[in-house]
């Protein structure tokens, strides 16, 4: 994986690594929202939601926009599909590891499935 690829998908985890974060992603997956929508489940100043917008924006996750007093932001679908990605063929080399070694488990103890 290129260097700039790697760059991107640690930023994206990154930002994923925060349950508010998560939150936020969560709720912009069904539309875009003003960081005042963003902000209300969360418990948090408009300041501390602002920070995490940033992060994701930073991360390339969200991306947003001011008109006049309103920030709004939308979801960007590539950097996590980029974590899709990498999460899926990580998947499958555990799941073919994990299914050799049931295989000698059972040829060793003779377990059944």
């Amino acid at each position: 994986m290129p260097a700039e690829a790697d760059a991107t998908l640690d930023r994206a985890f990154h930002a994923l690594a925060d349950p508010s974060r998560r939150s936020i992603v969560v709720r912009l997956s069904r539309g875009p929202a003003s960081v005042s929508e963003l902000a209300e489940p969360l418990a948090m100043s408009l300041p501390a939601v602002v920070q995490h917008i940033d992060v994701l924006q930073k991360s390339g996750l969200v991306r947003s926009e001011k008109v006049g007093r309103v920030r709004t932001c939308r979801l960007e679908p590539a950097p996590m599909r980029s974590v899709e990605q990498w999460i899926a063929q990580h998947r499958a080399t555990w799941e073919g590891r994990l299914d050799r070694l049931g295989d000698v488990l059972n040829a060793t103890y003779g377990g059944s499935e």
